[in-house]
């Protein structure tokens, strides 16, 4: 999962998508590890720039196309740059690796056929229950993660929050986080992720 197409319907980039079949291993031929020398999704190819990680790409693509689009999904000021980069460390560090573990267990081990580990899967709860305390918190104070406007940081929650909240049905995890709930309605209500889940189905 990757919040890269959503971030090129907000930059309005036209792009071609390379189905890559993942669950086949395509990924990990010596062919595709040309592009991505550790055999993952995604990468892009630019008028023959290549990048790889999700979050470069969304960094680079939000740089380039700065004047289209969707504004200051990176702030362009240095504290206003320094506090996004804070907010895209908290997604990466206190998100991010806690939803992913309940991708693994719950989604990915099931299309392998194998059974989730429901230690881990009680881990990664606790974990999110945790530092979701601290983003109502945070949430509490300003509509988004750095200010009063949405930037890369809160759209990086896009794609494994929709799996944990959402089709994983762990809205739990928002009941009593009032400032959550609400930023968390407000992004996933996004008219660029609603076309990209449109095109997903």
């Amino acid at each position: 999962m990757t919040p890269l197409i959503s971030v090129c319907k907000e930059k309005q980039i036209e792009y071609e998508l390379i189905n890559v079949a993942v669950y086949q291993g395509e990924q990990k031929t010596p062919a595709f590890k040309q592009f991505h020398p550790f055999g993952q999704v995604p990468y892009i190819n630019d008028d023959g720039f290549i990048l790889y990680e999700s979050r470069a790409i969304c960094r680079y693509l939000a740089k380039k196309y700065a004047g289209q689009g969707t504004p200051g999904l990176i702030p362009a000021d240095p504290q206003g740059e320094a506090l996004f980069e804070q907010a895209a460390s908290i997604e990466y560090c206190n998100f991010h690796p806690f939803a992913m573990i309940l991708t693994m267990e719950k989604i990915i081990k099931k299309k392998q056929k194998l059974p989730a580990d429901e230690k881990a899967v009680e881990t990664g709860l606790e974990a999110l229950n945790r530092k979701l305390d601290a983003y109502n918190d945070i949430l509490g104070k300003q509509s988004y993660l750095v200010g009063e406007s949405v930037t890369l940081a809160d759209l990086f929650h896009l794609p494994y929050g929709s799996i944990v909240f959402e089709e994983l049905d762990y809205s739990s995890l928002l009941e009593n986080r009032p400032n959550v709930a609400r930023w968390w309605k407000d992004i996933s209500a996004r008219p660029a992720w609603q076309a990209v889940k449109t095109s997903a189905t």
